[in-house]
C-alpha cells in the first residue's frame, strides 16, 4: 500500500510584531497572494491579534496558529494562555521555539507537556527542536536534537492517541542560524532530518516516521527557500523576519508549491 505524501507546509511566525490592526490587513494579503493549494500555508500572529487574523483569514485555505501555549489547563497562571483558549482561534501551535527555550527557561519536560495540551484540544502542535553553535561546534547537534525530542514526546507517544501523532509537525532549527548571519546548508538541515526521523522510529513510531513533516526553520527567506526544499526529507519552513513581507512570502510559497505539484508527480515521499 502506497503512503500518504507528506504536506509541505510553510508557516509564518510573526513574533512579537504587529498590532491587531495591522495584522488583519496584513494577514489578507499574505493569503491572497499565496493562494496555492498545494501548499499547507499558517500564519502565527501574537496572541493579541488571533482573532483579527483569524477574521481575515477565513475562506482563504490558509489556516491560523498560535505562538505558544500554556502547559496547564487553567488556573492561576496571570497573563498565560491555555489550549482551550485557542479553539476557534487557531488550528496550529508554535510549541518549544528555541526563543522561549532562551528566555524563558522551557525544558523538554515543559515542552512535552504542551504537547499534550495541543493534542487534548485538537492543537495541531509545530514542536521546534534544534542545536546551538557552541553545541554544534562540539560534534553535539544530533545528539542535542534526540534528547529534544526524547524529553518532549514521551507523554505524547505513551498516552497517545494515532491522531495525536498523525498530527505532529516537526520544525528543525538550528540557533545558531536564526538572527545570526550564520547560514545552514540545505544538506545540514537535510541530515537533521534525518536524525529527527531516526529518533520517532527509535521512540516508537517505526515506519510512521517517514510519515512526520519535518520543517527547516532559521532565516528563511525567499532567495534561500529552493535550497531546502530540493533535499527529499525536507517539507517545507517555519519562517521568522520574511512572514512579515508579502513578497518574501508570496516567493517562498511559489517555489513550495513547484515542491509540492514535483512530490507529487513522483508519487513518493522520502
Amino acid at each position: 500500500m502506497m503512503r500518504p505524501m507528506r504536506p509541505i507546509v510553510i508557516a509564518g511566525n510573526w513574533k512579537m510584531n504587529g498590532t491587531p490592526a495591522q495584522a488583519g490587513a496584513l494577514a489578507a494579503s499574505i493569503a491572497a497572494a499565496t493562494a496555492e493549494a498545494s501548499v499547507r500555508r499558517v500564519i502565527c500572529p501574537p496572541y493579541v491579534a488571533l482573532q483579527a487574523v483569524a477574521a481575515a483569514l477565513a475562506g482563504s485555505g490558509t489556516e491560523v496558529g498560535a505562538q505558544n501555549v500554556h502547559a496547564e489547563a487553567s488556573g492561576a497562571y496571570t497573563g498565560e494562555i491555555s489550549a482551550s483558549m485557542l479553539v476557534g482561534l487557531a488550528s496550529w501551535c508554535i510549541v518549544g521555539h528555541s526563543e522561549r527555550r532562551r528566555d524563558q527557561d522551557e525544558t523538554d519536560e515543559l515542552v512535552g507537556r504542551k504537547l499534550l495540551r495541543c493534542h487534548e484540544h485538537g492543537l495541531r502542535p509545530i514542536l521546534c527542536v534544534g542545536e546551538t553553535l557552541a553545541e554544534r561546534e562540539a560534534g553535539r547537534a544530533a545528539k542535542t536534537v534526540q534528547g529534544q525530542l526524547m524529553g518532549a514526546l514521551g507523554g505524547l507517544l505513551s498516552a497517545a492517541a494515532e491522531g495525536g501523532v498523525d498530527l505532529l509537525v516537526i520544525a528543525y532549527e538550528p540557533v545558531w542560524a536564526i538572527g545570526t548571519g550564520r547560514n545552514a546548508s540545505g544538506q545540514d538541515a537535510a541530515l537533521m532530518a534525518g536524525v529527527v526521523r531516526e529518533t520517532l522510529d527509535r521512540l516508537g513510531l517505526r515506519e510512521r516516521a517517514a510519515d512526520v513533516p519535518v520543517l527547516y526553520g532559521g532565516s528563511v527567506t525567499s532567495a534561500a527557500i529552493a535550497e531546502f526544499l530540493a533535499e527529499p526529507s525536507l517539507d517545507g519552513a517555519l519562517v521568522g523576519g520574511a512572514s512579515l513581507k508579502v513578497e518574501e512570502m508570496a516567493g517562498i510559497v511559489a517555489r513550495a508549491a513547484l515542491t509540492a505539484r514535483a512530490r507529487a508527480g513522483a508519487g513518493t515521499s522520502s
